[in-house]
Order: C-alpha cells, then sequence, then structure tokens
C-alpha cells in the first residue's frame, strides 16, 4: 500500500512519516503527474466559456496527489535526505519542471485563462478572487505563454537545466560541509573555549569514533563558538577559510562552474522573457518593481553601516596593538576580537547569557508571546508520525479553542540536514469548495546548539533570535485564513515574506519578555535585571559589521543577476571586484561567498535575498506602531497585524495589506534607529 495514495489515517491528517518508504516516492509522483496532467487537459478542453470558477479556481484546486507527495518528499530531503532520496530528486526534477511547463506553455488552457483576465472586471469578483485571477494570469505570462512556438522549446530546456542545477549546488554544499573536521588532540589547543563548548566538540569527536580527541565542524553551533573564544589564532583561521572556501576547492563538489552555468541560463531566461537581465525579471515580481530600487534601499543602508564597520575593527585593532599582538587585524579575528571589546566596554559576555536560554524555555516564550498577541496555545503531542525522531508536535489552537493548526519543530543538525533554519508546510492552509477549512501543518527547522553531557541545549542569543525569526514565519502560516492554496500563509512576494518573521524578533529583548523565558537551566533563576540593561545597552555593539556583511552579500546576488552578459565568468574575481566596488574592508566577508550562498543559487532567493531588509523596513516600522500605542502587547495592534497581515496571506497587494494595518507608508528611520546606525 502507497500511502500517498489513500487519504492520510493519522492525527489530524499529518503525513505518515513512519509509513511512508523512499520506495513510495517515484510510483506517487509518476501518478500525481498523470492525474495532475488529465486534470488539466478536461480544464483546457471544457466545452464550456471560460469562468472564474470553471478555468481560474479549478486550476487552483488541481494536483492534489502531486501536491501530496512533492510537499512531504522535498521537505524530508532537506531536513533528513540519504542517497536513495538524492537519486528520486534527480530523476524526479527535470520531470517536474517539465510538467510545470507543459501547463504553463499550453495554449489552449492559456487563452481560457486570458478570457477570464480579460474580463475579470465584469465578473463581481471578491479581492481574493481576483487576485486569484491577476496572479494566474501572470504565472501563466511569466511562464513562457506568450512566446513563439520555438522559444517555448528554448524556456522548457532552461527550467530544466535549472532544476537539475538547483540540486548539484546543495548536494555539493552539503557534501562540503561534512567533510571537514577540525580535530584536535593537545588539551592546550583548547586556550580560551568555554566549558559547554569543549564537551561539544568531545562529543562531536566521540560521534565520530575518535573519542578522547575533539571535534569541530563547519556547523554554526561549532564554528562560530570557536572563532569567538579560541585563543590558538591559527586554528581561528584554518576553521574560518575552511568555511568559507566551501564548494570552492577545485574538486568534484566546487560549485563555480554551477554558478556560472546558473548566470547563464538565467541570463538566457530572462532575456526570452523580455528583460535585459535576471534581476529586472524576479524583481519585477516583488514589491520592489526594479533593481534601482533594490539598489537604492541597499545604499541607504550600506553607508552608515561601513562607516560604523571602521569603527569597530579600529577598536579592535587597537586592543591588539595595546596587547601587543604585531598583526592586523583579519576577517577570522573578528569574533574573537569582537567578543573582548564588548566585555570590555558592557561587561557582557555571550556565555553569561547562554545558561539562561535553556531551548525549552525559549520554546515556551516564544509560544507566550503567541498567546499574549494573538491567544493562541501550544499543546504537545505524543505518538505522532515523526520525519525525525528528534521532532517534536503540537497542537496549536486559537483562544476560542478551534484548531488553528499542527506545529512540527525540529532543532539540532546533523549531517543528513541541510544548513540554516527555515519554515515550511506540510499541508498548506485552504478551504474546500463545501467551506471546510483546511489547517495547515507548519515545520520549523534549525540547525542550533545540541544538548551535551548532563546540560540541556543552552542557545546562543543569535540562535534565540533565529528561534523568534521562525516562529514567525510559522504564525503566518498557521494564521492563513485563506480559500485558495496558491495564495495562503508564506506565498506573498519575497520581500514581502520576511515581515511577519522579522517583526517578532523585536520582542525577544524586551524586558517583559525576557522575564517570561530567560531563567536560568540549573536553578530557575529569572534572569537578573543586571544582565538585562547590559543586554540593552550591547544591542547595538557590532551592527556595522552584522549589517555590512549582510548588505554585501544583498549587492554580491544584485551584481550577479544584474549581468547582461554571462560570458567567461570567474567567479571568485567577480566577487572580489564586487567587494572593492562598494569598499568592503578586508576584515570583513560577504555572509555568503559564492560558492555557498544557497539562498540565492538554490534556495528561491536569486535576486531576492535584499528581501530581508527590504522586509526589514516595514517590520521596524510596524513594531513602532506596538511602542506607540505604549504596551508591546497592545490587543488592537496586534489584532490588526494579525486580521491584515498573518490571516490575509497573498490574496491582496502587500502594500495595500500594510496600509490597513499601519494607516501610513513606513519609513527607513525605525530600520536605522533599530540598528544604531543614524
Amino acid at each position: 500500500m502507497n500511502p500517498f495514495f489513500e487519504k492520510y489515517d493519522t492525527p489530524y491528517e499529518v503525513p505518515p512519516f513512519d509509513r511512508i518508504l523512499n520506495a513510495h516516492y517515484l510510483p506517487a509522483f509518476t501518478e500525481g503527474m498523470a492525474q495532475h496532467a488529465a486534470e488539466v487537459e478536461a480544464i483546457a478542453g471544457n466545452a464550456e466559456a471560460p469562468t472564474f470558477a470553471n478555468t481560474i479556481e479549478a486550476l487552483d484546486r488541481s494536483g492534489d496527489l502531486l501536491d501530496r507527495v512533492s510537499i512531504v518528499f522535498f521537505n524530508v530531503k532537506e531536513a533528513h535526505t540519504n542517497d536513495s532520496l538524492n537519486v528520486i530528486a534527480e530523476e524526479v526534477a527535470p520531470k517536474l519542471s517539465q510538467h510545470r511547463d507543459a501547463i504553463l506553455l499550453n495554449e489552449t488552457l492559456f487563452a481560457r485563462v486570458k478570457a477570464v483576465y480579460e474580463s475579470r472586471d465584469t465578473l463581481g469578483l471578491t479581492p481574493e478572487q481576483m487576485r486569484l485571477v491577476t496572479e494566474t494570469y501572470k504565472d501563466f505570462v511569466r511562464g513562457g505563454a506568450n512566446l513563439p512556438a520555438e522559444k517555448k522549446g528554448e524556456l522548457m530546456k532552461i527550467n530544466e537545466q535549472l532544476s537539475l542545477l538547483d540540486l548539484k549546488f546543495d548536494k555539493n554544499l552539503l557534501a562540503e560541509t561534512n567533510s571537514f573536521k577540525l580535530v584536535l588532540e593537545d588539551s592546550a589547543d583548547l586556550a580560551g573555549l568555554p566549558e559547554n563548548v569543549v564537551a561539544g566538540a568531545a562529543e562531536e569527536a566521540k560521534a565520530a569514533g575518535m573519542e578522547g580527541k575533539w571535534v569541530f565542524t563547519l556547523q554554526k553551533p561549532s564554528w562560530i563558538p570557536f572563532l569567538t573564544y579560541s585563543e590558538k589564532r591559527e586554528l581561528r583561521e584554518r576553521l574560518y577559510k575552511a568555511m568559507y572556501n566551501r564548494a570552492n576547492n577545485d574538486n568534484e563538489f566546487d560549485n563555480k562552474e554551477v554558478i556560472v552555468q546558473y548566470l547563464k541560463l538565467r541570463l538566457q531566461k530572462a532575456n526570452l522573457m523580455g528583460y535585459p537581465n535576471w534581476a529586472s525579471f524576479v524583481v519585477d515580481d516583488n514589491m520592489a518593481k526594479t533593481p534601482e530600487n533594490v539598489y537604492g534601499l541597499l545604499r541607504q543602508v550600506w553607508e552608515p553601516a561601513i562607516a560604523r564597520a571602521k569603527e569597530e575593527a579600529a577598536d579592535m585593532q587597537a586592543m591588539i596593538d595595546r596587547e601587543g599582538g604585531h598583526f592586523k587585524l583579519e576577517s577570522w579575528d573578528w569574533w574573537y576580537y569582537a567578543e573582548k571589546v564588548r566585555k570590555e566596554k558592557f561587561d557582557l559576555d555571550e556565555e553569561q547569557l547562554r545558561p539562561y536560554f535553556e531551548l525549552n524555555n525559549v520554546r515556551d516564550g516564544v509560544f507566550g508571546v503567541a498567546n499574549k498577541l494573538y491567544g493562541l496555545t501550544f499543546t504537545k503531542l505524543e505518538n505522532m508520525p515523526l520525519f525525525h525522531p528528534e521532532c517534536e508536535v503540537y497542537e496549536v489552537k486559537d483562544g476560542d479553542g478551534s484548531l488553528i493548526g499542527v506545529l512540527y519543530m525540529d532543532y539540532f543538525p546533523r549531517e543528513s540536514k541541510k544548513g540554516g533554519a527555515w519554515m515550511t508546510n506540510y499541508r498548506e492552509q485552504y478551504t474546500t469548495p463545501d467551506g471546510l477549512n483546511v489547517r495547515p501543518v507548519v515545520s520549523i527547522t534549525c540547525n542550533f546548539s545540541k544538548p551535551v553531557g548532563d546540560k540541556p541545549s543552552l542557545l546562543s542569543y543569535d540562535e534565540v533570535e533565529t528561534l523568534f525569526h521562525e516562529f514567525g514565519h510559522g504564525l503566518h502560516g498557521l494564521l492563513s485564513q485563506c480559500t485558495y492554496k496558491s495564495l495562503a500563509g508564506t506565498n506573498v512576494p519575497r520581500d514581502f515574506v520576511e515581515l511577519p518573521s522579522q517583526i517578532m524578533e523585536h520582542w525577544v529583548d524586551q524586558p517583559e519578555v525576557l522575564k517570561m523565558y530567560a531563567r536560568h537551566y540549573q536553578t530557575g533563576e529569572v534572569i537578573p535585571q543586571e544582565l538585562i540593561d547590559k543586554l540593552d545597552k550591547a544591542g547595538k555593539f557590532n551592527q556595522g559589521f552584522v549589517t555590512s556583511e549582510f548588505i554585501a552579500a544583498a549587492l554580491l546576488d544584485m551584481d550577479y543577476h544584474t549581468l547582461t552578459n554571462a560570458d567567461h565568468i570567474d567567479v571568485n574575481a567577480f566577487e572580489q571586484k564586487a567587494m572593492e566596488n562598494i569598499g568592503l574592508i578586508s576584515q570583513i566577508i560577504p555572509r555568503y561567498r559564492s560558492t555557498y550562498f544557497a539562498h540565492v543559487f538554490s534556495w528561491g532567493y536569486s535576486s531576492g535575498y535584499y528581501a530581508y531588509t527590504w522586509s526589514e523596513v516595514l517590520d521596524a516600522d510596524a513594531f513602532e506602531a506596538f511602542k506607540e500605542a505604549g504596551n508591546i502587547f497592545d490587543p488592537t495592534v496586534a489584532k490588526a497585524f494579525r486580521s491584515n497581515v498573518l490571516e490575509k496571506g497573498g490574496t491582496e497587494d502587500p502594500m495595500k495589506l500594510y496600509l490597513q494595518f499601519r494607516g501610513k507608508e513606513p519609513k527607513i528611520e525605525p530600520l536605522l534607529k533599530n540598528r544604531g546606525l543614524l
């Protein structure tokens, strides 16, 4: 029995992960594409005149089996892959690309979609229906429906090749991340490292069959603490260079040629679609609309950020000189000396905070914020099907007791999981034709510091912010109240999708929120006011670095994708020139160097990494609404944000939704103020 071919007989109808075998995927994909193709053909061949119901709505509701298998397969592949799943992905990716193209390039079907689109103003549609018509028509046009026949064939080949590049880029990056280990045998090499970092490295060594040694990896919970505390400069350099040279080593996992192929194919596709470059094609579908608008925003933030970063570098160089270091500050020194300067200026050490950020307490704090804002409750569910044994599952209910959805949480790194943190759905929210509101199944996946020995998982402050951030995405998916899958939850423009996630970060360091979740893991003591005060005073410390490394990466993304000629690209030389052009100082590298910049090559953020900054203008301004109300949990403001943003998905223009919430357009000043860059 193939679980995908029957209704899920599970609590809340979550995917039956415990019954799904690798052998089930390909047959389900094959049957799913066949069923979807038949449904689409029936819509295209309908003898009745095209209407919203028999064409646009019918398309949105088609492909249920294909949706079900795709959403499980690709989510599990990201969180817990294996060789078998990789082989299946390589076989199915080009088929899915061909299948999608066959729909979007179907001339008979497009004629029906176009007919409804052109008569949309006379049909008495709701705003959501109008949005669905507009977005469906746009999908077809941006999918090549208006191209001549010979160009359609060229587009299909490009799309197929791009789908395979995504797999290759990710496969290379995961292999490179897993292949390097810094193995230490002499305890003297551990100088400066906190006890929990040393213990974690010992456990990593034991798991790798090297008991009695210490192993540091290229996972963030491993390399960042090492760079922050290790007194061994040559070892910091070795580990950092291994991190930033991933997939850039002239071996079988090198991504440089993959990037060149991406750039050529994306430019070819953009030109086919009538755009001068890939960025123009992508951004036209976002709030920003043009690359010029993106560059304009990024430069407004870049100038004060790099000025502040230079001041920060000078502070660190002064400390090196005072200590008799006799060397110039380098990028692998930044974490170490930033921490020393912070301790000197603010008497605050990251390790002072970590005991108060026990994972379960932070998770409960996130839940508590959602309860105070939106009335949500979270109940842990036992004996649920899991895609990995470490997962937790929660039932989420509204204040009136009605079901909001199901939430999966997956916290820790493993070799089968890609890096980073993300939110996804195992089921989208939607409403059936007979009015049943199908509630979503949401998953939040992270790579946090693991429990070590008898100590629980103690998070860094950055990891706490990450959990709040991803939970904001989770709320966007969970609170969705839409009719159509394609408009529900996080199905919004790329530069709007980060608003719900980033606004949640504003609650992290609020004193009354810290007192909700920041409790010492041993004593249960609430974080003392003295530490809260130090955290507040140090809140804008190192923001020159944090902002500069991010904006540098966003500008690198735009520079690649505004190319109008992608021939003869030397990836390393291009990156170096791009950074020289903006004046990035040598002590900082972009947050993601090209060969591991998965966001813009394989994860769908191409010409879109700027979206975090664009959305930050929105989230900083949006949080001002709570501050202006005099209560960070103000029920009126929270209700307005929920009803106008979190529940609406992509059912209306995003700026219209924001204006309905805020009553005015956002300004950039709150962003600069929050980062201490004014």
